[in-house]
């Protein structure tokens, strides 16, 4: 496997997360969770209110919600392999804050996402425009479990 992987996830309700640490268990990678200066209470992420935080984020294109902590040392990795729920179809915008945030110049980035009924979709490629430079990008995959097989493969594929 590839040397020097940072596994990055943003996890509203956990699942996102329990996937990226098996990952980067299995990987033999860095964890580092991605995580909101404003947390998301259960009313910030009911979908069925258009007035609700994140139908508000993910109805403005521009929105970029702070990341809380120190940041990272991104020149010590490689390969960033990126988690995130999907949210109306997409990567949350806490996700495009965290690409802008860094130089990912020199790297390949792996996106996966979880979700409870769509797939990858357009997100992974949509983000693409939130990194500038030489990035090399793997096609994105849905892992909605932490199932040692099926990351294995994910994997042997990717890196």
């Amino acid at each position: 496997m590839a040397k020097n992987i940072l596994v990055a996830v943003f996890s509203a309700g956990g699942v996102t997360k329990k996937v990226g640490k098996e990952i980067a268990r299995i990987a033999g990678a860095d964890f580092y969770e991605i995580v909101p200066r404003e947390i998301y209470t259960a009313a910030d992420l009911d979908w069925t209110n258009s007035r609700s935080r994140s139908s508000v984020e993910m109805n403005d294109p521009a929105a970029r919600p702070e990341i809380a902590g120190d940041s990272l040392d991104m020149s010590s990795y490689d390969t960033v392999i990126l988690g995130f729920p999907i949210w109306w179809g997409v990567a949350p915008r806490i996700i495009e804050t965290f690409l802008e945030s860094y130089d990912f110049s020199g790297k390949k980035i792996i996106p996966f996402c979880t979700s409870g009924g769509s797939g990858v979709g357009r997100s992974d490629t949509a983000l693409h425009k939130n990194v500038t430079g030489d990035v090399k990008w793997a096609k994105g995959r849905q892992i909605n479990r932490p199932k040692e097989a099926e990351i294995r493969r994910f994997l042997d594929e990717v890196l």
